[in-house]
This record gives C-alpha cells, sequence and structure tokens, in this order.
C-alpha cells in the first residue's frame, strides 16, 4: 500500500515535476503554460501533471476549456514534519534534497520513476 508520504517523495524524486512545482508557487497555470518551457510532448507533461494530482500536491480542475493546475502546498506537510524529525532539515528545501537524491541514487531516472 501507497501513503501519501510515499507519493509525495515519489512525485518530487524527478526534477520535471519539481520544476512544476516551483511554477506553480507563482500561480495557478493552465496545463499549456506549464508545458510551454518544457522539450517533451503534451502528453509526457500530462504524466507528470498526474503524479503530482494523485500524490495531493496540485489540484486540477477545468474552466471553460482550459484545465488548470494549482498548487496544494498543505500536501508538502506529512514530509516536511518527518524530515523534520531528523533534525537535518529545518524545512523542506527541494533543491537541497535534489542534491541529496542525486548522490544517493545516481543510476535512477525519470523513466524509471514513471512506470
Amino acid at each position: 500500500m501507497i501513503t501519501s508520504l510515499d507519493a509525495v517523495f515519489a512525485a518530487i524524486s524527478d526534477p520535471t515535476r519539481r520544476a512544476i512545482l516551483g511554477m506553480l508557487l507563482e500561480d495557478d497555470m493552465a496545463v499549456t503554460d506549464v508545458a510551454d518551457p518544457f522539450t517533451m510532448s503534451l502528453a509526457a507533461i500530462s504524466k507528470h501533471l498526474h503524479v503530482l494530482t494523485a500524490s495531493g500536491l496540485i489540484s486540477q480542475e477545468k474552466r471553460g476549456r482550459v484545465k488548470w493546475c494549482k498548487l496544494e502546498p498543505d500536501a508538502m506537510r506529512e514530509a516536511s514534519i518527518w524530515m523534520q524529525s531528523f533534525g537535518q532539515f529545518e524545512a523542506v528545501n527541494l533543491e537541497a534534497f535534489e542534491r541529496f537524491l542525486a548522490i544517493e541514487l545516481p543510476d535512477t531516472t525519470s523513466e524509471k520513476l514513471l512506470d
């Protein structure tokens, strides 16, 4: 059984998904606007958005013909509390966490995580 904590860590393990979360810190965005800066297909971005939605990190809603994405920062709370319990992390720092993962899991690729 996958817990919400597992889903959050799986979602933020990918650099594309972390970039999307960073973009959504500014404001809600249409899916096409989220996809715009990336050199991948809209279908690939949709898969990333699905992972983020399933983990609760973002929500999506249709407004007219456009699907919008919104950051749900409370979904990160359990992960932040879990990391703080180790005393090594004062707050969630996604860039530092990315560096940690790159060192600890150098052979992990985003394709493996999407399977």
